[in-house]
Parts: structure tokens; C-alpha cells; sequence
């Protein structure tokens, strides 16, 4: 059986076109950490995680000096060994935060390695619920300087124009009126038949403050609000959920399969938003939405497109993948070199081995900030 031979990493930092903010934080630029895990076959698989908006090269050193070590030398086709190996190896240095993101990446390349190595595209080498396509909700909506709920309204009516049937929504830095006002304007402009999803990125410190502004947002019968509190603060989301009537979704910056354990058993998310590229990569992604599919809950990944839509594709309880349209907040395709297609609010499949697409040599050279190794 083929061994890992070479496990490489390097950062890059893309820039965004304009300068965007949510409800906690203003975005210039973002910063990822891409790895390559090569079998002495000679197959590639590719991985990536995001690393915010600075200390990109805390991924590489990652990689490089704690996980590398764990893993080369391993059977390719036993990730679930390798992964364990790797948290072993890094619980000192931290089984959540950056540490868990560099193994969630080396994790997906060796699963696209061997999916690319069996000549089979992720979601079959997986074990495919679904073949074709993959339903999906237009994310954006973000707030930006100068932008009024009229530009707002207008964004979210030509993500429907385009086919979508669902759509996401920044919420909670304003006040509660022009919050109310923007969501009115959105629901005018898409329709009461379109699903319209918040997102308030730990926009709340307290439960009585969440209360009043969902008081206001379920004026205009929104389908989940997501991550109202702090990540950390599961107790709040329990409580949040047991009292207004929206559905409660969160779990996009959760690590492991024990706090997502810990956000269902409390009842703290009927809805979870696992991040492959995050949770501790495609094989804590399975574990977790085994686990889920056991308390007849959904999963709606978080980002990433590109890596979620075959994910989705591979488990029975996917209900969407988040998809964004162009590269305005999340610029992750500037990096890579084939863009999914989509039609009629569906995602199609790539078909080609692995995930189905490769990293632009010439886009990564652009953005590096720390170069292979």
C-alpha cells in the first residue's frame, strides 16, 4: 500500500476588492493555509483551511514542525489512524484554534489523495447519497459603508433571480430599528416563498438583548439566526432556542466531535454548521454527522463551498451547502483553479477524481506569505 511520502504547507493573504464588516468585525484581507500530501506513488491530494485575517504563518509551523512528523511514513488509506496520531501529537499545542485547522487540512488532502489515487470523485469515494447536485443558499448581505437596505434588498433579489430559493443575511450591528428595517426591505425583496437565514457572528452577550432583536426579526419570518452568542457560551444558545421560535444554527467554529456533542445535548442548535476545514477535517466531518443524524438533526457546513458540496453530497442529513457567488467576502476561489457550477439553487458536482479541482500556481505565488515547505 502506498505511504505518505511529503506533507508541504505555505500561506497566502488575498486582499478583499473592498473593505466588508459583520457584526463583531471589519475584513480587509484574509489569510489561508494550503497543504499538499503526496503518497510515494506519487499522488496528490490537496487541503486547505482559513486562518483569519493575520498569523497565516501559524499554519505552516503547524504543519510543518507538529503534524508533519505524525504523519509521514503512515498508510495513505487509514486517515482514521493518521488523525489520531496527529491529535495525539498536538494536544499539548492545542486541540482547538489553529492547531486543529492545520490537521483539518492535512486530513482533507489525504482523503482527495486517495479519492484522486481510486479515480473516483470525493462524494463517491465517500459513499454517495447524493450524485448530481447538491442544494444550496446564496450567502451575503454583509454590511459594507454607504450600503443602505435598499442595496441590501437588491443584492438578495438577484441571488433569487439566479436561482436560489434561500438566501443569508448579516445581522446585529445596528440598532434595533435600522436592524428591523433592513430585514424588512429583505424580506420584501425576495418574497415571502424564499427562506432568508441570519447570521449575527456572536453579535449578543446576552440572552434579554438577543430576545429583543429576534422580537423584531421574526416580524419577517426569518428560518434560522446563527451564531447569536459567543461559541464558547453554549448555555445562552440553549436558552435563546428554548425561547423564541426561530430555529438556533451554530457550530461553523466548533473543533471535535465532543462539542458538538455537547452543543446537541443541550439543545443549543437544531440546526449544526460544521466546517470541515475546521472541525478537524473530513474525518471528524463524518463522525459528526453520524452523531447528528442520530438526534434527527441537519447539517448545513459552513464556507467553503468547494470542499462542502461533495461532503454534503456524502451523507444522508446535508440539508445545504453555503455558497457564495462571487469572491467580494470570501475569496477563497481567487486560489483555485475550476469553480463549481450552479442552477435552479443547486450546486453541481465536480466528476472529476479527488474534489475535482487543483490550487492556481500562478494565484498562490501572487498571495504567498510564506512560500512551500
Amino acid at each position: 500500500m502506498p505511504k505518505i511520502q511529503t506533507v508541504e504547507a505555505c500561506a497566502v493573504r488575498v486582499p478583499l476588492n473592498k473593505t466588508t464588516s459583520f457584526a463583531t468585525r471589519v475584513v480587509t484581507g484574509r489569510e489561508y493555509l494550503l497543504v499538499r500530501v503526496t503518497g510515494d506513488d506519487g499522488v496528490t491530494g490537496i487541503g486547505f483551511c482559513y486562518l483569519g485575517t493575520a498569523g497565516g504563518r501559524l499554519g505552516t509551523i503547524s504543519v510543518r514542525e507538529v503534524l508533519a512528523p505524525a504523519v509521514v511514513g503512515k498508510d495513505t488509506h487509514a486517515p482514521e489512524a493518521i488523525w489520531q496520531s496527529m491529535y495525539d501529537e498536538a494536544l499539548i499545542q492545542g486541540r482547538t484554534g489553529v492547531v486543529m485547522r492545520a490537521i483539518s487540512a492535512i486530513d482533507t488532502a489525504i482523503w482527495d489523495r486517495n479519492a484522486r489515487a481510486a479515480k473516483l470523485p470525493l462524494h463517491k469515494f465517500l459513499g454517495a447519497h447524493r450524485t448530481d447536485t447538491v442544494p444550496a443558499y446564496a450567502s451575503g448581505g454583509y454590511y459594507l459603508d454607504g450600503k443602505s437596505p435598499q442595496d441590501l434588498g437588491r443584492e438578495l433579489a438577484g441571488y433569487v433571480s439566479a436561482g436560489f430559493r434561500a438566501v443569508k443575511m448579516k445581522v446585529g450591528r445596528l440598532g434595533l430599528d435600522e436592524e428591523e428595517e433592513r430585514l424588512r426591505v429583505a424580506r420584501e425583496s425576495v418574497g415571502d416563498d424564499v427562506l432568508i437565514m441570519l447570521d449575527a457572528n456572536n453579535a449578543w452577550r446576552d440572552v434579554p438583548t438577543a430576545l429583543r432583536y429576534m422580537d423584531r426579526y421574526e416580524r419577517h419570518d426569518p428560518y434560522w439566526i446563527e451564531e447569536p452568542f459567543s461559541p464558547d457560551d453554549i448555555d445562552a444558545h440553549a436558552q435563546l432556542a428554548e425561547r423564541c421560535r426561530t430555529t438556533v444554527a451554530t457550530g461553523e467554529i466548533e473543533y471535535g466531535r465532543w462539542r458538538h456533542k455537547e452543543l446537541v445535548e443541550k439543545g443549543a442548535a437544531a440546526i449544526l454548521q460544521t466546517d470541515a476545514a475546521v472541525c478537524g477535517g473530513i474525518t471528524e466531518f463524518r463522525r459528526i454527522a453520524a452523531f447528528a443524524d442520530c438526534h434527527s438533526i441537519m447539517l448545513c457546513p459552513h464556507w467553503y463551498h468547494d470542499l462542502h458540496a461533495p461532503l454534503v453530497a456524502s451523507i444522508p442529513n446535508g440539508q445545504y451547502v453555503e455558497f457564495f457567488i462571487d469572491s467580494e467576502v470570501f475569496n477563497f476561489r481567487e486560489l483555485i483553479d475550476r469553480q463549481l457550477g450552479f442552477r435552479d439553487g443547486m450546486l453541481e458536482l465536480h466528476q472529476e477524481p479527488g474534489l475535482g479541482f487543483n490550487f492556481d500556481d500562478k494565484a498562490v505565488k501572487r498571495f504567498v506569505t510564506d512560500p512551500w515547505g
